[in-house]
């Protein structure tokens, strides 16, 4: 992880006072994301599935740069374990102002064959609406999601990554859905959508999967960003203006425009 005392990205004091909850963020994208945050003065839940030591190590850096963070365990397909999470959050903090749902995943062995959907749509979902009654007018939600899940309707994908990039998008559609809810609770709503990512786990299973494949997206791209650069874009999403379609695009989108 990025450390937070070096971490510019979002104004000083821009998030002072805000409580938020990064999902899947003991490492990658989530880690340099709750980063950022704390960096500019947010209180952080550092949300891990099984890995405690890399959830306390998140911790302890953004504690030892002035920050203030909060490592919690819940397994987000467990609606009983996300309820306990909540628990533990509004006891700690008394609510939340920020939701980023980071966590995702589909390509890992030995997790059942609907494990992508359970945890990139059905997951999801719980976790907004369990994070709701913590939530309060003038709070956001964060999805974070691919160009080739948010495009996959029209622009096909590798076949290796198919699955999960449909299951992304129903996650993504899912939660458009309640864009209706979330206006009327006066909480905003936004996606961040980006390439593959160099250094994602996904990305290492992917090109595992189909050796060459990021190497060649990063050719056709002509640049596929970092963790700590795709972070920073989840990060500004925290406070940027929202587009009119709700989404923040990151990077190239030419070659995912609908025919």
């Amino acid at each position: 992880m990025n450390s937070a005392a070096d971490s510019t990205v979002l104004p000083p004091a821009s998030l002072d006072g805000v409580r938020a909850l990064v999902t899947g963020s003991s490492r990658g994208i989530g880690a340099d994301t709750a980063g950022y945050l704390a960096a500019a003065g947010a209180k952080v839940v550092i949300n891990f599935r099984a890995k405690a030591p890399r959830a306390d190590k998140v911790v302890a850096s953004i504690v030892n740069a002035g920050g203030e963070a909060l490592a919690i365990g819940a397994d987000l397909t467990s609606p009983e374990s996300v309820a306990t999470m909540m628990g533990t959050i509004e006891e700690a903090w008394g609510g939340l102002d920020l939701l980023v749902l980071n966590a995702s995943g589909g390509m890992e062995s030995g997790m059942g064959e609907d494990y992508a959907l359970r945890l990139n749509r059905d997951a999801q979902v719980n976790v907004l609406e369990s994070a709701l009654p913590l939530m309060k007018a003038g709070g956001r939600v964060v999805f974070v999601t691919s160009h080739q899940a948010h495009f996959i309707n029209t622009v096909s994908t590798m076949p290796e990554y198919e699955p999960v990039a449909r299951s992304k998008r129903a996650g993504e559609d899912a939660l458009r859905e309640r864009l209706p809810m979330l206006a009327e609770k006066g909480i905003e709503f936004v996606v961040v959508s980006g390439d593959m990512i160099e250094g994602t786990i996904t990305a290492t299973l992917l090109d595992r999967a189909r050796p060459g494949a990021i190497e060649a997206r990063r050719e056709e791209a002509g640049k596929l960003f970092t963790v700590s650069e795709f972070a920073a874009e989840v990060a500004h999403a925290a406070i940027d203006p929202i587009p009119a379609d709700n989404t923040r695009y990151v990077g190239d989108v030419s070659g995912f425009q609908q025919a």
